[in-house]
């Protein structure tokens, strides 16, 4: 099929501006590696953009032999994985019966469930509640008040929609379960949305340092590494952060700082091209029915 001269310079436009995303995703990371690799004397005199300049591996050294970096970057890949595994358990567990329709109150609790998107009580009563509770400063205040979101639970809830009732009601015949159902046929059937919510859950928690900043306090051996990475920028400007976290200059600072961001960035990108077929499935099938 031979397209019009109008299709193929709508092709080059698309193109061109997949162009300019790729280039804009690209080009921050290329920065930041340069400056990981760099001489702090080259950073000082902003000389680094897309290529090292004054070859260093320092930065990488002191962050590979600094227990503080390595205890982080592994504790924040165990938190990853158990927060990954308890928030899809939760978002199955609440998106699974609700797909039945005979289950009393289930307009009521899609209703309820919605709301939770809509109102929050606020950071100072979240912080109250988690306080009476006994969570702030221990680990378990950054899995449990963020395992379940509504918004990926809807879509959990809508891909179970899409799989055929009769094959629940023939195995209901066959006297199979709820539990049995979920396990035998719906799960296996749920791949996609399953690979595609679990990295949506993964990527979430290894980026996330906001709950960790407010409810950890002092308890600096369960922060993960974005809230390290974080107290690494604000000491490039606070001589009072520079002294706690043991830096000298500024150029050093920013090349800890850049060689950080790779060593928090790469883990994560690593997991993409393992479900990369999964994503446009998982996420359109998901949204076929509300």
């Amino acid at each position: 099929m031979i397209k019009s001269k109008s299709s193929r310079v709508g092709d080059y436009i698309i193109a061109f501006i997949c162009l300019l995303l790729m280039l804009a995703c690209l080009l921050p990371m290329l920065n930041i590696l340069a400056r990981s690799l760099s001489s702090a004397q080259a950073i000082i005199r902003n000389e680094v953009f897309l290529w090292p300049k004054g070859w260093n591996i320092e930065a990488y050294r002191f962050v590979l032999t600094d227990s503080k970096y390595t205890w982080s970057l592994i504790w924040t890949a165990i938190l990853t994985v158990i927060c990954t595994i308890v928030s899809m358990t939760m978002t199955i567990l609440c998106a699974f019966p609700l797909t039945y329709d005979k289950l009393k109150g289930r307009r009521f609790f899609n209703t309820l469930i919605i709301l939770t998107m809509y109102f929050s009580a606020g950071t100072i009563p979240t912080y109250l509640l988690l306080k009476d509770l006994g969570m702030i400063n221990k680990p378990i205040v950054l899995i449990v008040p963020n395992c379940l979101s509504v918004f990926y639970m809807i879509i959990m809830r809508s891909y179970f929609y899409g799989i055929p009732e009769s094959l629940r009601e023939s195995a209901e015949i066959d006297g199979a379960g709820p539990i049995r159902i979920l396990t035998s046929i719906y799960l296996p059937l749920s791949k996609p949305v399953l690979a595609t919510l679990s990295l949506f859950y993964a990527v979430g928690r290894w980026n996330g340092f906001s709950d960790a900043l407010m409810f950890l306090g002092n308890n600096r051996k369960y922060y993960p590494i974005q809230l390290l990475l974080y107290n690494i920028i604000k000491s490039i400007t606070s001589i009072e952060v520079t002294t706690q976290e043991g830096f000298a200059t500024p150029g050093l600072n920013e090349t800890i700082q850049a060689a950080t961001v790779m060593f928090a960035t790469v883990p994560i990108l690593m997991v993409y091209p393992w479900l990369q077929k999964y994503f446009i499935s998982g996420a359109t099938l998901g949204a076929i029915r509300e």
